[in-house]
Order: C-alpha cells, then sequence, then structure tokens
C-alpha cells in the first residue's frame, strides 16, 4: 500500500472516531466547496458528460492548464467582480485538479 493510500484511510479513520470542532469554518466550507464542485459537472463546462478539463489533462498539459487557471482566479479576487466568493471556489477546485494530475503523473512513473 502507498504512502497515499496510507494517508488517505488514516484521514478516513480519524474523521470517523472524532468530530472535529474546526476553528475556521473548514467543515462548512467544505460542504459548499463540494456543492460548487458537482455544480460544474451540470453546467455548460460539461458537454456529454465529458469537460474540456478532461481533454487538457488526458493530453499532458493539466498542469499548467490547473496552476494557470489557479493564478487567474487568485489574481480576479477583488478585481473583476468585487470579492467573489466563487472566484476563491475556484482556485480551490482548480488545486483539487492539480492534485488529481499530480497523483495521475506519480503512479504512471511508478
Amino acid at each position: 500500500m502507498t504512502l497515499r493510500r496510507l494517508n488517505r484511510k488514516k484521514i478516513r479513520e480519524m474523521a470517523k472516531l472524532e468530530d472535529i470542532d474546526y476553528k475556521y469554518g473548514e467543515g462548512q466550507i467544505l460542504e459548499e466547496l463540494k456543492t460548487y464542485i458537482d455544480s460544474t459537472y451540470d453546467s455548460h463546462y460539461s458537454q456529454n458528460k465529458f469537460q474540456a478539463t478532461e481533454f487538457i489533462m488526458d493530453s499532458g498539459h493539466g498542469e499548467g492548464f490547473c496552476i494557470g487557471n489557479i493564478m487567474k482566479y487568485a489574481q480576479r479576487y477583488g478585481k473583476k467582480n468585487g470579492y467573489d466568493r466563487s472566484d476563491l471556489l475556484k482556485v480551490v477546485h482548480y488545486g483539487i485538479m492539480a492534485l488529481h494530475n499530480h497523483d495521475r503523473s506519480e503512479n504512471e512513473t511508478k
């Protein structure tokens, strides 16, 4: 079992054992993030059950695409639409996709 899987397993076990008293509203924010991400699968960004991001990732450009979008939405926050919470949700979502791309790349090199 890989270290990454051990960590994931440990995290799931810890979450079952105790309710965490989050100091920064992480539990509520994670729920909001999941709702936001779920909505992207039904939006205009998803065509015929495929998102354009999938094609970009599959063509080997996932890391640059995700990091570029993280930078785009982080720099846009507080400017284009003011302090738009959705810009921050997009930063985190692209971060999650970058992590997925990283993990996939790591698995391919083994």
